[in-house]
C-alpha cells in the first residue's frame, strides 16, 4: 500500500470533517429556530465523532503504518427518536423557503461528497482494515444523507402542499 496514499486519504477525510463541524455549528449558531438549532447541533456532534474516529486512525498509521480494526459505531436508538421528534418540531418551525432549508440542502451535498470519498477509498484500497474503516463511514455518512433528504422532502412536500402545487 503507498503510505502517501493513505495519509493523503486520512488527512483529506479529517479535514472534510471538520468543514462538515463548522458548517452545522454556524447553522446552529445562525438559526433562530430551537429545533433546527437541535439538529444542527447533533449533526455537528457526530461529526464530532468522526473526526476522533478518523484522527485516532491517523495517529496510529502515522506511527505503524497500519490501521487499526475498526469498529462501526453502534445504534443509538435514543437519539434515533430525538430525531424524530426533532424532525416533526422542525417541519412546524422552518418554511421550506428558509434558511435553514438552503442548510439542510447544503448539508446533503457535504454528507454526499464524504460518502464519496470514503467508498471510493473502499473500493481503492487492498487494506482489508482500512477497506473496513472507510466504508464503515460511508455507510455512517449515507445514514446521516437519509436523514437530512427525508426532512428535505417533507420540507418541499410542505410547502407543495400549502401552495397547492399539485396537479389534481
Amino acid at each position: 500500500m503507498d503510505k502517501n496514499k493513505a495519509t493523503h486519504i486520512l488527512k483529506e477525510a479529517i479535514l472534510l470533517e471538520k468543514r462538515g463541524k463548522a458548517f452545522y455549528t454556524n447553522a446552529a449558531a445562525s438559526t433562530q429556530h430551537d429545533a433546527a438549532r437541535k439538529i444542527f447541533t447533533l449533526m455537528a456532534e457526530e461529526e464530532d465523532e468522526h473526526i476522533k474516529y478518523l484522527s485516532t486512525q491517523f495517529a496510529h498509521y502515522a506511527k505503524t503504518e497500519e490501521f487499526l480494526m475498526p469498529v462501526a459505531p453502534s445504534p443509538n436508538d435514543t437519539e434515533m427518536v430525538t430525531m424524530k421528534v426533532l424532525t416533526e418540531e422542525f417541519k412546524k418551525q422552518v418554511d421550506a423557503a428558509s434558511y435553514e432549508a438552503a442548510a439542510i440542502a447544503a448539508a446533503m451535498d457535504f454528507e454526499l461528497r464524504a460518502v464519496k470519498v470514503y467508498s471510493d477509498r473502499a473500493a481503492e484500497t487492498d487494506n482489508p482494515k482500512e477497506k473496513e474503516l472507510y466504508q464503515i463511514l460511508a455507510d455512517w455518512e449515507k445514514g446521516h444523507h437519509e436523514l437530512l433528504e427525508n426532512l428535505n422532502n417533507e420540507l418541499k412536500e410542505k410547502i407543495w402542499n400549502d401552495n397547492q402545487f399539485w396537479p389534481f
